[in-house]
């Protein structure tokens, strides 16, 4: 890997110690929604964003959340970890996502949308795999990050801008430019932040699903379809409609079953596409 982008995954600060904390009490089997509540509510930012998620209209709930308990309760302890070490991540680095034309509040909705595509196309087919691909989804760009301070200190703003906006390749040009692609930068950083093997290894192969591992493939599949489908530069565009579906028929998923989730999603999030 870039020197640069080695040191800069180097030099990351530590997670906040709430996020610490939420991550042991999901990984423990003995603990419930009431220990992950006590962890959730000693962090008022946490609170804010995910009562501001349970509101939203990407949820469906259908009626005003205004606790804590009831927030973990409708989401879950997986969902609930998943939107906190979310918003975390990107409020812990500095976000400047101009090399790919967008903004820091833009790059936030494609990833939330991302993740919300996940949760309501695998929970159609495997609730457990989905709960692990939802955090997957939620994160799996955040490697651009990363990608896009280093493409702004070598001076090649311009150039890699105008190369993102119109491509249908995103990895393609990000290799060409820094030798990397965001699921090997975004593997990295969570390798450096010590995540559990799996779910690191699930993003890394996300751009090289054909080269994952047999009991990751489906995982690096399914990650790559979301993000071909909402990519950053065009999200629910025809074109990244088109070729996701083509993908998910391809790798042997229910293509026209995905297609309605789409629309539904497309509604859901109040989103004009013009697919």
């Amino acid at each position: 890997m870039k020197s640069s982008l080695v040191e800069s995954i180097k030099s990351l600060p530590a997670l906040p110690k709430t996020i610490v904390e939420m991550q042991r009490v999901c990984a423990n089997p003995e603990s419930g929604i009431n220990d992950l509540v006590l962890v959730v509510e000693k962090d008022p930012m946490i609170v804010a964003n995910l009562l501001k998620a349970a509101n939203s209209p990407l949820y469906c709930f259908g009626k005003e959340i205004k606790s804590v308990s009831q927030a973990v309760s409708l989401f879950g302890m997986s969902m609930t970890r998943s939107i906190a070490i979310g918003n975390s991540v990107r409020k812990l680095l500095n976000v400047d996502m101009e090399p790919y034309g967008i903004t820091s509040e833009k790059f936030a909705d494609i990833s939330n949308q991302q993740a919300v595509l996940m949760h309501s196309w695998y929970s159609k087919i495997d609730r457990k795999k989905m709960e692990n691909l939802f955090l997957a989804s939620f994160l799996q760009e955040t490697g651009k990050i990363i990608i896009a301070s280093d493409i702004i200190k070598e001076g090649l703003l311009y150039n890699f801008k105008s190369e993102i906006e119109t491509t249908n390749n995103i990895p393609q040009v990000e290799f060409s430019y820094v030798e990397e692609t965001t699921a090997t930068v975004t593997a990295a950083i969570f390798e450096h932040w010590k995540f559990e093997p799996t779910f690191v290894e699930m993003i890394r192969f996300s751009d090289s699903y054909q080269k994952a591992p047999e009991e990751i493939k489906e995982y690096a599949t399914a990650l790559n379809i979301v993000k071909t489908i909402a990519p950053i530069n065009a999200p629910f565009s025809e074109q990244s409609i088109t070729f996701g579906l083509r993908k998910a028929h391809d790798a042997g998923y229910d293509h026209e079953m995905l297609e309605d989730i789409i629309d539904n999603v497309l509604e859901q999030l109040g989103i004009v596409s013009d697919y």
